[in-house]
């Protein structure tokens, strides 16, 4: 089995990949991503929606790469919804959370979710890469006490875009028009393909495999 490394704290990517059959170990990044932003605005300008996940991505992989130095592959995601032109990460607090989700209801967002790959392992080919998936997501349309209920959880003020499809924000979306586990925070199809891309097959990845 190929050793492998999640950059992220997220529960739900971490749960997605175990599910698929891999058990990564998790080493979590601590990128400033307002910095991390900043700097990539001064070098190329204004960031699309597509490029502010990617960009976030490939921070947090490449901090656990330097600062852990782990001889495996290493996976860092980030997720962005994009609304109206906007784009809007985790809510800063239930206010927050309870204003978005009034402009949210009934209408449709663009979740993207980046994912950066570095093979960091020791003979490997040290290549790094990385792409966006993107998934339409049609939101329900929650009356005022749905959407107070619903941030009172909790849950809506630690994930991007405010929403789960997994959880407790499930009843509230009603259609997806793309890939459900890149809403849930990690493409697997996309994964597979970038591990493809490093001659790494993704049965190499799953618990129990040898060969």
């Amino acid at each position: 089995m190929i050793p492998f490394v999640l950059a992220s704290a997220s529960p739900a990517r971490l749960t997605t990949l175990r599910s698929a059959g891999v058990q990564p170990e998790v080493i979590v990044s601590g990128v400033d991503e307002d910095a991390a932003l900043a700097v990539a605005e001064s070098r190329y300008g204004v960031l699309s929606a597509e490029d502010v996940a990617l960009t976030l991505a490939r921070a947090k992989c490449e901090a656990v790469v330097r600062t852990e130095e782990p001889d495996a592959l290493v996976l860092g995601c980030d997720s962005v919804l994009e609304l109206d032109g906007e784009i809007h990460g985790k809510p800063a607090d239930a206010e927050v959370a309870t204003q978005r989700w009034r402009r949210m209801r009934g209408r449709v967002g663009t979740l993207h979710t980046g994912h950066w790959v570095v093979d960091n392992r020791e003979g490997g080919t040290g290549a790094t890469l990385g792409a966006t998936a993107s998934t339409v997501v049609h939101f329900a349309d929650l009356g005022d006490e749905e959407i107070e209920a619903y941030v009172a959880t909790g849950e809506p003020l630690h994930v991007a875009g405010a929403f789960t499809v997994d959880g407790l924000g499930g009843p509230y979306v009603r259609a997806i028009e793309g890939d459900y586990h890149s809403v849930v925070g990690v493409s697997l199809p996309l994964l597979r393909e970038l591990l493809l891309e490093l001659d790494v097959a993704w049965h190499e990845l799953r618990a129990g495999t040898t060969g």
